[in-house]
């Protein structure tokens, strides 16, 4: 089916057009750097031998590809770097595209275009006019007075897409080679067989790629859903490039080898690809990570501090010139190390900090490759829960204008918990226990198996009800909270398989109480690969976005602490001052909302008033008649086994849609 174009039009319906599509080809391309024509394909000769069964509507084996994109793998200096090289981006062709098969509904065509005074697609840039409404609350005598605020922003996205590099610190890790494995499977469309059945890669666990945003209401009252990568011009992971650093020096085959996450035929089939991928030497301070980690320390960078912190801004510069980047981000995917003494004059402001380090004082590996980062103009982002980002690092973040973002990525556990005690404190109910114990059997659970290590990730896990619980003061005096109590323990047969049991108990109303239990199985590198994912494809968005007020007509970016982040980590850094938000989708919202402002559209409230109102629109009139035959065939059902089939008040359910119009 050909991609289907939504223009929605801010006040109107939305209205749907099908441009054409080239025959053969039906994978529509968008943002992307192969990217010629609305319909294109990026098939690679690589991938007819390498997947015997591929996907719904591909060329059979035998028929030429279209000449879209060209591997290359290149070696240097004793590692590999994940390179791949395509055409050029022409980022104004078209305002908006997307780079993935289009879905076979109308709800999710992934193309779309504001038409509005307030939104101007020019070819540079996306600029939008945007309200931000909110609230003021003073105290004047007891009383609360509540005051509406209205703050208008210009809105400025650039549209060109830039080559990106991704360098992970820990490449060699779980975390690293399956998010490497990942992206060569989907880039390569790789199947494999299991045991239930043939499965094909993809990006399931991706916000920006598997979620999807509601645009709005179509002219029949249904709600017109779009992936979320189609909201503004994304990175593709298909194009990302990667290298890194690891104290192994394993290549990336015999390491996802030792992971044990990837089915087998998988393994097989990314061997060839995986092999030539050696990570760069790192940087290890034994004090700072478990002692059972020294067996696999034979990759290092010596010399002093100093030395290794200036021989990592050498591996960013030789990696960005070598796969002739824009843009590198750097991602900490590395063991927990154990928390770092917070010393007056040592690293509480960024000159203490470079000074430290050059005399060889106390500096954790993660700042040194935070610091590193920094100075080469690049964005750290912390995903474990140590503080790597202390007063000096995010001072010198601030000089430089470069985010940074953490700690810890959320990815199973605490996700979970994010969700239900923001439902249980949210519907009234006052928790006043939570439990967690989890065990595991991969790297990050032997080195978790060491007291300050394990004291590191504790922290992280047991904040993240901190501000659902602060939210309600009905529930909570000051000061109150639940008890709250973590366990971890390191089981090798389970492997990258993770289990985590929790047990919520609340109290209800007349001294009742009331518990919850889970259990969960997290296959752990597979949910922390997306959010790695996710983390770089927004951090590179950010970077992109500059905006100004009437208040303030100077354009300015986001805070270099990138708070918008927040969904994709356990224990969110913030900017001085802010809020720190855990409820799951409130961050979420954050994210959504932020980036449907940067298109000129409203936030996303679910209000959805026009389907409350005793009198319909005139416009709900017009379109009454088709959307209850609509209403009324789908709502046919078969009758339930107790001969229920209406609501609670008899009615059918199609007698009751007819009712809400009279």
């Amino acid at each position: 089916m050909p991609a289907v174009k939504a223009i929605l039009v801010p006040g109107s319906s939305t209205q749907i057009s099908q441009p054409s599509c080239t025959p053969g080809y039906p994978w529509a391309l968008a943002h992307s750097s192969h990217q010629d024509s609305l319909c294109s394909c990026p098939w690679e000769p690589a991938v007819w031998a390498s997947n015997p069964s591929p996907r719904p509507g591909t060329p059979p084996p035998g028929a030429p590809p279209p000449a879209r994109a060209e591997r290359r793998a290149e070696r240097g200096r004793g590692h590999g770097s994940f390179l791949w090289s395509s055409r050029a981006r022409n980022a104004s062709s078209a305002p908006l595209r997307n780079d993935s098969a289009p879905l076979a509904v109308m709800e999710t065509a992934a193309e779309f275009v504001v038409e509005s005074p307030d939104v101007v697609y020019g070819p540079e840039a996306i600029e939008a006019q945007y309200e931000y409404r909110t609230t003021s609350v003073s105290r004047e005598d007891g009383v609360l007075k509540v005051h509406p605020v209205s703050t208008r922003f210009t809105f400025r996205t650039a549209r060109q897409v830039p080559r990106l590099g991704v360098m992970l610190v820990g490449w060699g890790g779980n975390n690293g080679t399956t998010l490497t494995a990942a992206v060569l499977a989907n880039r390569l469309r790789l199947s494999w067989p299991t045991r239930t059945g043939r499965k094909e890669a993809n990006y399931y666990g991706s916000l920006t790629q598997a979620g999807t945003v509601s645009l709005g209401l179509d002219a029949a009252g249904q709600e017109v859903f779009v992936p979320f990568r189609a909201l503004l011009p994304m990175v593709s992971p298909d194009d990302l490039v990667f290298d890194g650093w690891d104290i192994s020096s394993l290549n990336l085959a015999e390491a996802m080898r030792r992971a044990q996450v990837l089915d087998w035929g998988l393994q097989e089939q990314l061997w060839p690809h995986m092999e030539a991928l050696r990570p760069r030497p790192s940087v290890y301070i034994p004090e700072f990570i478990a002692a059972n980690q020294s067996t696999r320390a034979d990759n290092l960078i010596p010399g002093t501090r100093a030395q290794q912190l200036e021989q990592i801004r050498k591996d960013i510069r030789d990696f960005r010139s070598r796969a002739g980047l824009d843009k590198v981000i750097v991602l900490w995917t590395a063991n927990t190390e154990r928390f770092c003494e917070l010393v007056p004059g040592l690293n509480d402001t960024a000159e203490n900090l470079l000074r430290t380090i050059q005399l060889g004082l106390e500096v954790s590996p993660s700042t040194l490759f935070a610091v590193a980062s920094i100075l080469e103009g690049c964005a750290f982002l912390n995903g474990s829960p140590q503080n790597t980002l202390v007063p000096g690092a995010l001072e010198l973040a601030w000089q430089r204008r470069v985010f940074v973002g953490g700690d810890d990525f959320k990815s199973g556990q605490t996700k979970v918990k994010s969700v239900l005690v923001d439902f249980l404190i949210g519907s009234g109910l006052k928790t006043m226990s939570i439990v967690s114990y989890n065990h595991l059997g991969n790297n990050d659970g032997r080195n978790l198996s060491a007291p300050p290590q394990f004291r590191s990730k504790e922290v992280s896990k047991s904040s993240v009800v901190d501000d659902m619980v602060q939210s309600n003061p009905v529930l909570y005096a000051p000061g109150e909270e639940p008890d709250h109590c973590v366990v971890i323990k390191y089981v090798p047969y389970v492997g990258d398989s993770k289990r985590a049991l929790d047990e919520y108990t609340s109290e209800l109303m007349l001294g009742g109480t009331n518990t919850l239990v889970l259990h969960n199985t997290c296959e752990d590198s597979l949910l922390a690969a997306p959010i790695m994912l996710d983390l770089a494809i927004l951090t590179e968005l950010c970077q992109r976005v500059s905006f100004c007020t009437d208040a303030d007509p100077e354009p300015q970016g986001f805070h270099p602490v990138l708070s918008l982040l927040g969904f994709l980590f356990k224990a969110p850094l913030v900017p001085p001052g802010s809020p720190v938000v855990n409820a799951l989708f409130r961050q979420r919202s954050c994210i959504e909302n932020i980036l449907r402002a940067c298109m000129g559209l409203p936030p996303q409230n679910h209000m959805l008033l026009e389907h409350k109102m005793e009198r319909p629109s005139p416009k709900q009139v017009e379109h009454g008649a088709a959307a209850c035959l609509v209403s009324c065939k789908k709502e046919q059902a078969p009758t339930a086994p107790n001969g229920c089939t209406g609501d609670t008040n008899g009615h059918s359910k199609a007698e009751a849609s007819l009712m809400s119009t009279t």
